[in-house]
């Protein structure tokens, strides 16, 4: 047998192996989108101020010394630390979107100008590039507004729409529309990529917190704009079903669902009241629905007599929806007597850091989580080398059989390996690949 015969398989690749992402955002949305397509093998080179992304302070809790905010959206990234302001720096930082397939950048719109790192100048120099912009509230009138997700949770209508009837609104549990907006810009990119595919022109792609938010406000931004409604709070319940809400039980509070009449069906018999689908007033979903304050009290006076946990045993196993509500802890248990995996190891070693799982799943092209989120400016020395060495920079993208043959880099920054050769028909910039290769 040969060497090559008894070598073990390669391991597989992520979806997005090969493309270089230059990562100029911070916080939480632009991060967010980049850490999703890191996993999916990009590779991400985080550019940093000398002060270092804003959430490596935001702490308490912290792992170690290190905020457990960054931690969340930060994995399978290099860190470089550049003064924009220093021109050496600049210069690099112009180097490297030139090189790259995707810029991401979450400035005020019009910010990156003064060091030549706009769309417009980076196009001309890169066709290729697929440049994304994460706003608060878009490059129009709203451009000089401050995009943090509280604003936008406050300015979109979603707080008049959380908390209790008679009590004051209330933000979200997280920065929902920053998380939202990073998936939206995600989904963008991966378009835009699609679209390079047929035409080797890269574009600009923009996503902001507001527009986000109004389309993820779904059926009540529906409900106003193309029904005149203005919601308003109703603290857990639905505005189109019942029931769709916390519901008192003999120890706490179980959400409990009827979606259609067939669950309120199934629902009543496990309660023990199968004539309450009998009655007119709850006969349908818009029946049970305008009669909810005559229905609620009939159902909470049979929840009272279990406790949650054997509600939510009997009510599952007839095949009605319901959920106990946990703490965040508990939340991660249930995923792990699931079989989901949530929490991975990223790293290896004592650098290893706990995180959340991708949620996708490829049956072919796995998601990876390489590096650490890295310490400031941790891979510095080789990417400024890297970028201070010769690499052409095409004014076109090249052609396919051109791709991963002009820049290398030191191993240390691709741990995930070299370039595979691309479809046919993928007209890409150059790659990162592995000296030697």
């Amino acid at each position: 047998m040969t060497a090559e015969a008894t070598a073990p398989p390669a391991a597989p690749r992520g979806p997005l192996h090969g493309l270089l992402v230059a990562d100029f955002s911070r916080i939480l949305a632009g991060p967010y989108a980049s850490m999703l397509l890191a996993d999916m093998g990009a590779e991400v080179v985080k550019v940093e101020s000398p002060a270092g992304d804003d959430t490596r302070t935001w702490l308490p809790p912290v792992r170690g010394e290190t905020a457990t905010y960054y931690l969340a959206v930060n994995r399978n990234k290099r860190s470089v630390a550049l003064d924009l302001k220093d021109e050496h720096d600049a210069a690099l930082a112009r180097e490297l979107a030139t090189r790259a397939d995707i810029l991401i950048e979450n400035f005020r719109p019009g910010g990156l100008a003064r060091f030549g790192l706009d769309h417009a100048t980076l196009a001309a120099a890169n066709p290729g590039l697929i440049y994304a912009s994460i706003t608060g509230f878009g490059s129009g009138d709203g451009a000089a507004l401050p995009g943090y997700d509280l604003m936008v949770q406050a300015i979109s209508g979603l707080m008049s729409l959380t908390g209790d009837p008679e009590g004051p609104p209330f933000r979200s549990g997280i920065s929902v529309f920053d998380v939202m907006s990073g998936l939206q810009a995600t989904i963008g990119i991966l378009a835009a990529l699609r679209h390079r595919t047929d035409t080797g022109r890269g574009q600009r792609v923009e996503v902001n917190l507001l527009s986000t938010a109004l389309s993820g406000l779904v059926n009540h931004t529906s409900a106003y704009v193309a029904g005149g409604t203005v919601p308003h709070r109703m603290g857990n319940a639905h505005p189109s079903l019942f029931p769709y809400e916390a519901l008192p039980t003999a120890d706490g509070e179980l959400i409990v669902i009827a979606g259609n009449d067939k669950q309120f069906a199934l629902l009543c018999g496990v309660l023990g009241v199968p004539e309450l689908t009998e009655d007119p007033r709850f006969a349908r979903n818009q029946d049970r629905t305008a009669h909810r304050a005559a229905l609620r009290p009939l159902l909470v006076e049979r929840l009272a007599t279990r406790t949650r946990a054997r509600w939510f045993d009997a009510l599952l196993a007839a095949g009605v929806p319901c959920a106990p509500i946990n703490t965040v802890a508990e939340g991660v248990a249930f995923a792990e007597e699931l079989g989901l995996d949530p929490v991975v190891a990223v790293g290896e070693g004592d650098a290893a850091v706990p995180s959340v799982r991708n949620p996708v799943t490829f049956s072919d092209t796995p998601t990876g989580y390489r590096l650490p989120p890295p310490g400031l400016d941790e891979h510095g020395a080789e990417i400024r080398a890297w970028l201070a060495a010769p690499g052409p920079a095409p004014a076109v993208p090249p052609r396919p059989e051109a791709i991963c043959k002009s820049l290398v880099i030191p191993h240390a920054l691709s741990a995930a390996g070299g370039c595979a050769p691309p479809p046919a028909r993928t007209p890409q910039r150059s790659r990162i690949v592995r000296a030697g290769e």
